[in-house]
């Protein structure tokens, strides 16, 4: 015996069928609503002047330049040492501040 499953997704502001997913963000918050082409094409429509003049901002975890937990190519010793012969205050244990990480690299 064989099942056949249809999932249909309908449009979250009037309920016709053929709709899509959209995701959008605003204020630092992701949104989804199911939407078909007539209203797809208003939210386009009211956002396209703030797209053009928005600029893209990369997933999070997406960062360039981002190190991954224990991944990081850095000597830790050879930053500290290079902060206090710089005349920066670094600890001695624990995280060092991305501050003088950033000085680091732009020194190297």
């Amino acid at each position: 015996m064989s099942r056949s499953v249809s999932v249909v997704i309908t449009d979250d502001l009037d309920g016709s069928e053929n709709a899509e997913t959209v995701s959008f963000g605003f204020d630092g918050v992701i949104y989804e609503v199911d939407l078909g082409r007539k209203y797809r094409a208003r939210l386009e429509k009211a956002l396209a002047p703030f797209i053009e003049a928005g600029r893209r901002v990369p997933r999070r975890g997406a960062r360039p330049g981002a190190s991954r937990r224990g991944g990081s190519s850095v000597d830790r010793r050879a930053v500290r040492a290079w902060a206090r012969a710089a005349g920066l205050k670094v600890s001695e244990r624990g995280r060092i501040s991305a501050g003088i990480m950033r000085q680091y690299e732009a020194s190297r």
